[in-house]
């Protein structure tokens, strides 16, 4: 059995739904903190347990029977998220899995100064510590987090943001099509992945000049220093942690940290990747 955790999440709803292309839906389970979401899934014959990655007993029944089991990196940071990562890695390894996969980053480095790349660095160490078989998925920086710089441009027609750097923006679908490709030829990749990104790396600029083709209308891109960006993101009720993390981000695009291309990715797809275009013309809506 396969069992993926945060199956209600954009990534890990994904990778069981490409699963249920390739496995009987009996050999796949799901490992969800509200089992009520996943109802659906429990009705197509996927096996559903609760489970958190704060609960290590609740993570090893979740677990039972597994031959492989992926864990979907928390929505936390920090101490938090790594002891959590811990939790389910053990966890695996008790329920008896012979391998367990991780989403991770591209970026994953103990030293950058976006707060969730130390993260998936110190994750990808115990995996290594763990002594079972691993694979370690370094996913391209979501598509869909870019997005979220854009959504500014439907109203005020300008994106006020840092000076940045390229990033290999990379859809969810695509990510979630080679994880099951992965699970299903285990094996394929022992330890960490090489970078599964999109085939090209986009500035802001880039990403403001393809909105404004998309929406039929001007788009500004305006360069602000770090501290101003956020004090806006305070301003507008973000908590202070969370500001700080979103200047990290640029802090760690600038230095190049999320630039890299490889052909990894389209050659387990068999296809081109998703380009941000595609994915921007599917999240903004343009004008009539």
């Amino acid at each position: 059995m396969i069992v993926i955790t945060g199956a209600t999440g954009l990534l890990g709803r994904q990778i069981v739904e490409q699963l249920l292309t390739r496995h009987p839906a009996d050999h796949i389970g799901v490992s969800v903190r509200d089992p009520n979401k996943a109802d659906d899934l429990g009705k197509r014959g996927v096996r559903v347990r609760q489970a958190d990655y704060s609960d290590p007993a609740s993570l090893v029944h979740s677990f039972e029977g597994a031959t492989q089991v992926l864990i979907v990196s928390a929505n936390s940071i920090g101490e938090e998220a790594v002891r959590g990562h811990r939790n389910a890695i053990e966890a695996a390894r008790e329920a008896g899995a012979r391998r367990v996969l991780y989403s991770s980053h591209m970026g994953a480095n103990p030293s950058s100064p976006f707060p969730p790349m130390p993260d998936h660095a110190a994750t990808e160490a115990i995996l290594r510590e763990s002594g079972m078989a691993y694979t370690s998925l370094r996913n391209g920086f979501y598509a869909s987090s870019g997005i979220m710089h854009l959504r500014a441009a439907l109203t005020t027609g300008e994106v006020a943001a840092p000076q940045d750097g390229p990033v290999s923006w990379t859809a969810h679908a695509d990510l979630a099509e080679a994880a099951a490709i992965i699970l299903t030829d285990e094996g394929r990749f022992d330890g960490p992945t090489p970078a599964l990104t999109a085939s090209e790396a986009l500035d802001l600029d880039d990403m403001v000049s393809i909105t404004s083709e998309v929406l039929g209308r001007p788009v500004r891109r305006v360069t602000i220093s770090d501290d101003e960006y956020r004090a806006n993101m305070t301003s507008h009720g973000l908590p202070e942690a969370l500001g700080d993390m979103l200047v990290g981000l640029f802090a760690a695009s600038r230095n190049k940290e999320f630039a890299a291309t490889d052909p990894t990715l389209p050659a387990l797809l068999g296809r081109p990747t998703t380009p941000f275009r595609t994915v921007i013309e599917s999240s903004l809506s343009a004008p009539n």
